[in-house]
C-alpha cells in the first residue's frame, strides 16, 4: 500500500463518526425506608385486605435505557423486619408457620432476565424464601430519573408480581381467599 493510500485511509477513519455503545449505569438502592419500599398484602378470609411490608432489605441493580436486556437487579430481605403493624400478628408471621426466620433469616429475588420498555418491563428472575426458589416474573415500569438536590443521579422503579404460599412451603392454611400474597415493590437507587 502505498503511503498516500494509508494517509487517506487514516485520514477518513479520524473523521468517520463514532457509534456510541450503551452501558448499563449502576445503582444502589436507597434502603433507609424514606424512597423504597417492598409491601405485601394478603386477603383476611376473603372479606378484607391485610397489608404489610418488609423494613429492612438491600440490593442494586444495574439499568441500561438502550438495551434493557442488559438490565439487571437483586435483592436481599431480611425477614424478621416483616411489619403489619401488629405486634401479634407480625410474631406468628416470623415463627415456622410462614417465614420461619429463624432458620431463613433472609429472602431473596435474583432477576435472570429483562424485556420490553420503560413503561412496561418484564423482570424475570428466582425468588427465594423459606429455604425455596421458585421462578416468578415481576411486571414494573420506570418512574422516572435524574439529578437530585444532593449531587446525585437517581432513577426509580414501581412493580408488582404475587407468589402461592404453597409453593415456598408455608402450609398454613388461611382458606382459599389467602392462598396467594400480592408483593409491591418500589424501588429508588442512587448512581455510584
Amino acid at each position: 500500500m502505498t503511503k498516500l493510500k494509508v494517509l487517506f485511509l487514516a485520514t477518513s477513519l479520524i473523521g468517520a463518526p463514532t457509534v456510541a455503545v450503551s452501558a448499563p449505569v449502576d445503582y444502589a438502592i436507597d434502603t433507609q425506608g424514606m424512597h423504597a419500599s417492598i409491601n405485601f398484602k394478603i386477603q383476611h378470609l376473603g372479606y378484607s385486605w391485610i397489608v404489610g411490608r418488609f423494613n429492612h432489605f438491600s440490593g442494586d441493580y444495574q439499568y441500561d435505557n438502550e438495551n434493557i436486556a442488559n438490565s439487571k437487579i437483586q435483592v436481599k430481605i431480611k425477614t424478621d423486619s416483616v411489619n403489619t403493624n401488629h405486634a401479634e400478628r407480625d410474631k406468628h408471621l416470623r415463627s415456622a408457620d410462614f417465614l420461619n426466620v429463624n432458620k431463613y433469616p433472609e429472602s431473596s429475588f435474583v432477576s435472570t432476565a429483562f424485556s420490553g420498555s420503560d413503561k412496561t418491563i418484564e423482570i424475570k428472575g428466582n425468588f427465594t424464601l423459606n429455604g425455596v426458589t421458585k421462578p416468578i416474573v415481576i411486571q414494573a415500569h420506570k418512574v422516572g430519573e435524574g439529578k437530585d438536590p444532593w449531587g446525585g443521579y437517581r432513577s426509580g422503579f414501581n412493580g408488582n408480581t404475587e407468589i402461592k404460599l404453597a409453593d415456598y412451603n408455608i402450609s398454613k392454611d388461611l382458606g382459599p381467599a389467602s392462598a396467594t400474597v400480592l408483593l409491591e415493590l418500589n424501588i429508588e437507587g442512587v448512581k455510584k
